[in-house]
């Protein structure tokens, strides 16, 4: 009698791509939370001067457009200059390992070693390591680079335009969609709420304790909307 057929357990992966998920992720979300207060601030500010609509909806539009392109631009430019220094990195392994072979491989079964590996068990595993690829070997135990997966400028750029837009989307339609006597109300309750789930997202993905980070954000996310619509009041009142 056949044995019936049995899936394999599933295997748990262990590579470094779950927690580059996790810091992806993270990154979006205060991206996220970036565009929720800052916009937030601006319209409420707007607010606490005027009630006409169009005035709101086009302060909103210019916070929105502005703080994703800054976003974006500034995200591009340090995962450019990171993905520059990575690959310089690599280069430079790459020649010692043309040029030292056998210091290079001394160098990784000493890493090894430093990991909690024997000294006999670290020089098997760099040889190994070192013959199946050098230059990947080195690159993950030497520098923490991963060859196949450096930084993209252009998915940061656009991961934080995203992410920024979709924050800032928030406080926007929050101003711009109920009627006036709501519109205050409306917008300083979904922003605290958002504001809120961001704080408790952020430090979840970050293995930290949510209380403070809720606190926090919270907190911060009152005290901006709180300071432009006071400013916002004084300068309507006196028809600046």
């Amino acid at each position: 009698m056949t044995a019936p057929h049995q899936e394999p357990p599933h295997a748990e992966t262990h590579d470094g791509s779950l927690g580059s998920r996790l810091n992806r992720l993270r990154a979006a979300v205060l991206g996220a939370n970036d565009g929720i207060v800052s916009t937030a601030g601006l319209v409420v500010g707007v607010a606490g001067a005027t009630d006409d609509r169009s005035a709101l909806l086009t302060a909103g539009l210019a916070g929105l457009l502005a703080g994703s392109m800054s976003m974006a631009a500034g995200e591009y430019v340090s995962v450019s200059a990171q993905r520059d220094s990575e690959k310089a990195a690599l280069a430079v392994e790459k020649r010692e390992l043309r040029e030292q072979p056998a210091a290079e491989l001394e160098e990784l079964t000493r890493l090894l070693e430093e990991r909690g590996l024997s000294r006999e068990v670290a020089g098997e595993a760099a040889a190994q390591l070192t013959q199946r690829d050098a230059l990947r070997a080195h690159a993950r135990v030497e520098l923490g680079i991963d060859p196949d997966d450096l930084t993209d400028p252009w998915h940061a750029a656009w991961a934080s335009f995203l992410a920024f837009m979709a924050g800032a989307l928030l406080p926007l339609l929050a101003i711009v969609l109920p009627p006036a006597p709501w519109r205050l109300p409306v917008t300083v309750v979904s922003v605290l709420v958002a504001l809120g789930c961001t704080g408790w997202s952020s430090a979840r993905l970050g293995a930290a304790a949510p209380g403070r980070a809720v606190l926090r954000n919270v907190g911060g996310g009152a005290l901006a909307m709180g300071v432009t619509y006071a400013v916002g009041a004084l300068l309507g009142a006196a028809g600046v």
